[in-house]
Parts: structure tokens; sequence; C-alpha cells
């Protein structure tokens, strides 16, 4: 259940991550609206990690979280906000998952 907890917290901070973009493209209100679901996300974000943690080691839940929202915005970037699929980025962003995976298959 802490994994899967985990996982929700690090869809919040990629959530998070994409209110900022969503801001900081917007003006006036709108903007505030990002800014408030940034907050809310954020929020969410951490209390789930700090719900996760207190069973899972924690080195490997905040790597396993930082690293989610690390894949999960740069997908959000190249898909919302038009970034370039470069083939490094790529690369790095697959190395980056499968070290998350190796982490989760090596904690006990």
């Amino acid at each position: 259940m802490n994994w899967i907890l985990l996982i929700i917290a690090g869809f919040f901070e990629v959530a998070f991550a994409a209110c900022l973009g969503k801001a900081k493209e917007s003006t006036g209100m709108v903007a505030n609206y990002w800014y408030i679901g940034f907050l809310v996300c954020l929020s969410i974000s951490m209390l789930l990690l700090i719900k996760a943690t207190q069973e899972l080691p924690i080195g490997t839940a905040y790597a396993v979280w930082t690293g989610i929202g690390a894949v999960g915005t740069v997908l959000i970037g190249i898909i919302v906000f038009k970034e370039p699929a470069t083939f490094w980025r790529l690369f790095f962003i697959t190395t980056l998952i499968t070290s998350i995976v190796g982490l989760k298959i090596v904690s006990h």
C-alpha cells in the first residue's frame, strides 16, 4: 500500500510542476488559479510522501518520488509544453526509469 501512496505522491509532484508551467504561460486570475493548483498538488504530494516514508526506507522512497516527478515532468514538458524530445533527453529518462525500477527491486 505504501508503494501505491508513493507512486500517487509522485504523480502529484508532476501535477504541481505542470501547474507551475501553466501559470508561467498565464496572466491575471488564470495564473493565480494555476498557483492555487500548485499549492494543492504540492500539499497532497508531501502528505502522501510523509505517509509512505513511515514504512518505506527514506532513501529509496525519496529517490522514487523524485524520479517519478522528474520523468513525469519531462514527459509533460515534451507533450504539453512542446519541449524538444532529443535522443539524449529520452536516453537519460530511460536510464532514470531503469534506476527507479532497480531501487524498487532491491528494497526490502
